[in-house]
């Protein structure tokens, strides 16, 4: 694979272009590999990325039902952060954070990371306590995150109303290396990383059942034949239930839509982002100028991909009186993303009943940002059965009631 350079645009520009690669390969299926990641979206390409680049495991496939990046990992707002309350939180957030910053450079690849700064307004009386608490919680975690007045939060973001007749801005969390970066291109840099190493990513491969023998994975049912496995990783956001179900097995998740909005264009307004958990909205600006909007996921459970006009309304709603200039923009574009939701508001990085099977999944709304780290965890998990990063998430805490709630630092799911 030829680096990418400021040396190799001026060289491909003198000659108009032509010698650009293909950024990963499309290769037919083999009939077995030694590992199987179902689900090309962030997290199941950088679990393969880390098998490869730690444990030396390149003998990998990706499948992929759609097309690369398809899913979540392309319908979502790019938040970026760390200052979860509970300790396994902090930990592999704050390593996805850390993997983010240095990320454009490991792969080669521009992900247009931006440590922008995240902060999470603070309405009422109990939010006030509530992200006091998390800010000590984040001091001892080693997360660098603070707790800023309103007059602090004013300053950052001068567009804002921090007086509103409801819920007066009373202060904020505020997390500086936080940003965010672009959704696709983390996706494509990890895919072109993995063909290098010589993986085959395999899209419009849907799998269709699990094959065992003895309690054991062998391989896999798809639309493209049999594919045979010494191990499986599964990790497919929402439709984790389905193929724990071709498995024999259940996930206690719930999947359901998480909508969100961009603007039209504007001049640069806002270079942070903002969260405003109470009234269930937040936003922040693209680098296109568009308004970055979203609020809370849908009442029911779905798998719509579609937006509607309710969360334009509940959401658009919620933020006019912190933001009064959103009421003047116009709605550019909308979406939605399937996202899977535990009970305790925390992922599931784990074994399960099936020998060799590995399962990733209730990231709920924040899984973009845990993007890395998730990958890092989860391919050690694979390749050495255990993992400091995550231990804690095993399907084991569900029935031994060691739930990991981040129910409200997680605020609106992020």
């Amino acid at each position: 694979m030829k680096r990418y350079s400021a040396f190799a645009v001026a060289r491909e520009a003198l000659r108009n272009h032509t010698g650009w690669e293909r950024a990963w390969a499309s290769p037919e299926p083999k009939k077995k590999y030694d590992v199987i990641i179902v689900g090309a979206g962030g997290h199941g390409l950088a679990t393969a990325y880390y098998l490869g680049k730690n444990f030396g495991i390149t003998n990998v496939a990706v499948l992929e039902k759609g097309w690369l990046g398809g899913g979540n990992t392309g319908r979502n707002t790019t938040i970026i952060r760390s200052n979860y309350l509970q300790d396994p939180s902090a930990a592999i957030y704050e390593k996805a954070r850390s993997l983010y910053e240095t990320l454009s450079q490991d792969l080669n690849y521009n992900i247009m990371f931006s440590p922008r700064g995240v902060m999470m307004l603070a309405q009422t009386q109990a939010e006030v306590r509530g992200y006091e608490r998390t800010a000590h919680a984040n001091a001892l975690q080693g997360v660098k995150t603070e707790y800023i007045g309103p007059q602090r939060v004013k300053q950052l973001v001068p567009i804002i109303n921090i007086d509103g007749p409801r819920y007066p801005v009373l202060g904020a969390i505020w997390q500086e290396r936080a940003g965010t970066a672009r959704h696709d291109a983390v996706a494509w840099g990890y895919a072109r990383a993995c063909s290098d190493m010589g993986m085959h990513i395999i899209q419009k491969c849907e799998v269709t059942g699990i094959e065992q023998s003895g309690g054991k994975v062998t391989g896999v049912n798809t639309t493209r034949g049999t594919i045979g496995c010494d191990k499986l990783g599964v990790v497919v956001a929402g439709h984790s239930g389905h193929l724990a179900d071709m498995a024999g097995f259940r996930l206690p998740i719930e999947s359901v839509s998480l909508q969100a909005l961009v603007s039209e264009p504007i001049k640069p307004c806002m270079d942070v982002v903002v969260m405003a958990n109470t009234v269930h909205g937040y936003m922040s600006q693209s680098d296109k100028g568009e308004m970055v909007i979203g609020g809370g996921t849908d009442g029911y459970n779905n798998y719509t991909q579609r937006g509607a006009f309710h969360h334009i309304e509940e959401t658009v709603r919620a933020l006019v009186e912190t933001f009064p200039m959103v009421a003047r923009l116009k709605m550019l574009r909308q979406w939605g993303g399937i996202v899977d939701v535990t009970g305790d508001r925390s992922p599931i990085l784990s074994k399960t009943p099936v020998d060799g099977m590995f399962v990733n999944c209730g990231w709920g709304t924040g899984g973009f940002k845990a993007i890395p780290g998730s990958g890092w965890g989860f391919a050690e998990l694979m390749a050495k059965g255990h993992s400091p990063l995550t231990e804690a998430y095993g399907l084991n805490r569900f029935y031994e009631g060691r739930f990991i709630d981040e129910s409200v630092a997680a605020g609106v799911a992020h």
